[in-house]
Parts: structure tokens; C-alpha cells; sequence
């Protein structure tokens, strides 16, 4: 069996594994990268592989980076089924159509900022369109966690509940040729235990290759309760002393959610008052709906905060905002609000309007909550730039910039990830490292090693491993 590193090998994002055996070839992930403009011109290059020859996708989970070149995949040729769970099928609806409108949309917008036609030749193409989204959601095929699910002759698989996000999955192939069966496990993104909405990730005992990500192999995240305490300053702190806006960049699935868990749970705990809170997203509403049609799968602490879910009719400090007009005039409110709104990396989207119009603010906040990888400009915040560069125009940052205890983070930390690893009952032959960037990723490796006395290694971009 050959294992191909097509992507998420020392970096966080464009997860892409492909498995070959002598009977068949199967991708796990087809995501795409982000990053700025060295991501967006690695997502134009074509494929290491001949999509024609992929018989079948396993996708763990709906975000982006895991997801987002199934259109192009399917677009270059790729004729199988995409395997996932039914919420990720659902998930996908609103991802996949998203992700082509914005390539459309900069497209058109990058062509009428260009000056001559040499400039206009100079544009990429989108990578792809809405209707080629549509075709690619036409192969996807949704199955329930935990159900056995046979996608190839000589493979079946399994769907085990992740906790990263609604409908997130680790991933159990058994792959069978020359009368012997090895299981490989993906764990796709891992949840943080303990955290609100999803549920805790499955244990998982055996597997003799397992393939494991690292995002933060290497921290250890604060308690909720100090996580809690920041974000009640962050917001008291803007609202109410400096009498600015608090901008949230939030991932239109899972992130929005929580941080409305979250904001919710507080008011009603009387630590924050007078909220006005605008969702300025309507893949995030789109998404909350779908969130509450899947309430069977949320932990029992979720589904006991009533109300939280109901879309602003049980908040009534909620509102979310649907126009390009609404969102507009979000634009002129000078003080009072915290504006929740995607890309959660900053990379596209309406919160880059926000950014323009609050960075230079020094009486506003920004409020990173999540993971923001090399190169976005959600990074050069966290890090501390002075100014960035927003529809090609330098905006200074004068607004405080707020990290909230290593994020709200939807991945688990270094000790969640060795407490999973530790309910494995033997070793497995080969463990590699994954969806890491470097540091991250080496360091994890050798808490494996330390830890359990595992053979582990952390592969390269593009490098197969025969196993």
C-alpha cells in the first residue's frame, strides 16, 4: 500500500492523503489552502494526480481546508462517490456554493480593477464556478456515524464522531488486499474535550496506521473558565470603557456557534449586559439553521441551555444580518456592537469590510478566536503588525487585538491529543504526524515518541510512504 502527502503535511491547511492499493486508489480530503496569495496559487496548480483515476473521496469534515477542491476534483474529471456524514452533506450545501460565489465574485472584481488587457489575461480564473459546486455536491453520498460503509471492493469504512465541529468525523478504513486487512484511522480535526455544543471525540483503540493532527501538538489551551474571563474583559473593556466595536472574524461553521454559546451563557449569567450582537454572515445563519436540525448530536450541557439555537427569537440582543446593504450600514455604527462576521482567518469576506472601517479605531477591538495560519491576515494580527494591506490599501491598526486563550479552539490541545492516543491498546506499526505546521507538528512527534514509545514520523509535502 502507497500513502501519498498531497497537502496538511507540515502546514495546517489543503489536507489531501491519497491511499493506493493494487485494486484501488482513494483520496482522504480534498481541501484546499489558505494563506494568501502563494495559497491561492498552489490551489490553481493542477492536481499531482489524474483525478480520473480516483475512485472514491473520504471527507472528514465540512471546513475549507478540508474540503474545498472537491469542485475542482470533480471538475478535472473525478467521476466517484464523496463518502461523508449526513451533516457534513449538509454542511457542504452552504460551503462548497460559498466558496465558488467568493472566487467569483474576486474574479469579477480583480477584472474591473484591471487597468489593460494584458492585466486582465494576468487573472486567474476562478478554480471554480457555482454550477460546478453544484455538480460536485451531486456525488456526495451521506451515511450516519458509526455506520459501516463500504465504498470499494476490499474497503469499509466508518464514521466516528470527531468533536471539532458539527457533522466532523475520524475516519476507520479497513483496507484489505493479498489476504490481509490493515486499518487505518484518519482523525481528521480533533475537538478540544469539554467543550460546548459537539460532543467529545470517540476513542479510538487500534489501528495500524494512524494518521493524526498536530494544529496544536505543541500548546496547552487555557481552562474555559479563564477563557470565559478574557472574553467577559475583552468585550467590557471596548464596550464600556472605550466605547468602541468589538470585531469577532469567526468560521462560519462551529466558531459562530460557539462564540453565540458563549455570549448567550454570559448574559445570562448577568457577566455581560446590553449586548448587541449582529451576525453579519449569511453562510454563519445558514449555518446555525442547519446546526439546529442536528441537535441529536450536541453534548447534553448544549441542549440544556434553551434557547441559545433559536436564531435570535429567545435573544433578543441577536440579530442577524442577511443584505449587502445591511451589512453596509453595520459600517456606520461607531460604538456598541460586536460584529461577528467571516472569513475566520480574514482571508475573503464581509469581515474585511469591518476590518477597514474598525483597525484604525482605538477605541475598537478585534477578537481572534480561532487558529489563524501562515501567510492570512488574521496572522499578521495575532503577531502584532502595525498596518496591513486590505483591498489594496494600507490600514493602520490602532484597535486593541484580543487572543482568547489560545482561541475558542475547536482543535485539541497537546494533553487532549496524548490523553487520545493513549487509549490505543498496542502501538500502531506507522503513526504520522499531520496537519501541522512544522514546529507543531516535530514537537508532537516527539510527545508521541516520549509519551508512548511510538514510532512516529511527520512527512513532507508530497512525499509517499510505502507501508
Amino acid at each position: 500500500m502507497k500513502i501519498t502527502f498531497h497537502g496538511a503535511a507540515q502546514e495546517v491547511t489543503g489536507s489531501c492523503f491519497m491511499v493506493e492499493t493494487e485494486s484501488t486508489r482513494f483520496l482522504v480530503e480534498c481541501g484546499m489552502y489558505q494563506g494568501g496569495r502563494q495559497a491561492s496559487a498552489r490551489n490553481h496548480e493542477p492536481f499531482a494526480f489524474d483525478a480520473k483515476s480516483i475512485d472514491f473521496v473520504l471527507l472528514t469534515h465540512a471546513h475549507i481546508d478540508h474540503s474545498g477542491l472537491l469542485p475542482k476534483l470533480t471538475k478535472s474529471g473525478f467521476k466517484g462517490a464523496i463518502h461523508t456524514t449526513t451533516a457534513t452533506t449538509d454542511l457542504l450545501q452552504v460551503m462548497l456554493l460559498d466558496s465558488a460565489h467568493i472566487q467569483e465574485s474576486d474574479y469579477e472584481r480583480s477584472i474591473r480593477h484591471a487597468n489593460t488587457s494584458h492585466q486582465q489575461s494576468a487573472v486567474m480564473a476562478p478554480l471554480y464556478t457555482k454550477k460546478d459546486a453544484q455538480s460536485c455536491l451531486s456525488q456526495v453520498k451521506s451515511h450516519d456515524y458509526d455506520q459501516e460503509v463500504i465504498p470499494f471492493d476490499g474497503v469499509r469504512c466508518r464514521f466516528r464522531d470527531a468533536g471539532h465541529i458539527l457533522g466532523s468525523a475520524i475516519i476507520e478504513v479497513w483496507v484489505s488486499e493479498q489476504g490481509k486487512t490493515s486499518k487505518l484511522v484518519f482523525s481528521g480535526d480533533l475537538g478540544q474535550p469539554g467543550r460546548p455544543i459537539v460532543r467529545d471525540p470517540t476513542i479510538i483503540e487500534e489501528a495500524d496506521i494512524l494518521f493524526i493532527e498536530s494544529t496544536y501538538g505543541n500548546r496547552v489551551h487555557q481552562d474555559m473558565a479563564t477563557i470565559e474571563a478574557e472574553l467577559v474583559d475583552a468585550i467590557d473593556n471596548t464596550l464600556n470603557k472605550k466605547g468602541g466595536n468589538v470585531i469577532i472574524p469567526a468560521f462560519a461553521v462551529g466558531r459562530t456557534q460557539e462564540v453565540l454559546y458563549h455570549l448567550h451563557r454570559l448574559s445570562r449569567a448577568g457577566r455581560l449586559h446590553n449586548l448587541k450582537v449582529i451576525v453579519d454572515s449569511p453562510m454563519a445563519t445558514e449555518v446555525t439553521r442547519i446546526t439546529q436540525q442536528h441537535m441529536g448530536l450536541f453534548d447534553e450541557a448544549t441542549k440544556n441551555l434553551a434557547g441559545w439555537h433559536s436564531l435570535g427569537k429567545d435573544i433578543p440582543f441577536l440579530h442577524f444580518t442577511e443584505s449587502v446593504a445591511g451589512s453596509k450600514a453595520l459600517n456606520k455604527i461607531q460604538s456598541g456592537a460586536i460584529i461577528i462576521s467571516a472569513s475566520g482567518m480574514c482571508t475573503a469576506g464581509r469581515i474585511l469590510h469591518h476590518l477597514r472601517y474598525n483597525l484604525p479605531r482605538a477605541e475598537c477591538s478585534v477578537l481572534i478566536t480561532g487558529f489563524q495560519a501562515q501567510g492570512t491576515l488574521g496572522r499578521l494580527l495575532v503577531d502584532g503588525a502595525k498596518q496591513v494591506r486590505i483591498f489594496g490599501d494600507e490600514i493602520p491598526v490602532h484597535a486593541s487585538v484580543y487572543t482568547v486563550g489560545g482561541g475558542l479552539s475547536a482543535h485539541a490541545d497537546l494533553p487532549a491529543l496524548l490523553a487520545w492516543t493513549g487509549h490505543f491498546q498496542r502501538p500502531p506499526q506507522h503513526t504520522f504526524v499531520v496537519h501541522g505546521e512544522q514546529t507543531a507538528a516535530t514537537d508532537f512527534a516527539e510527545s508521541l515518541r516520549q509519551a508512548h514509545g511510538w514510532q512516529v514520523s511527520v512527512p513532507e509535502p508530497g512525499q509517499e510512504v510505502m507501508v
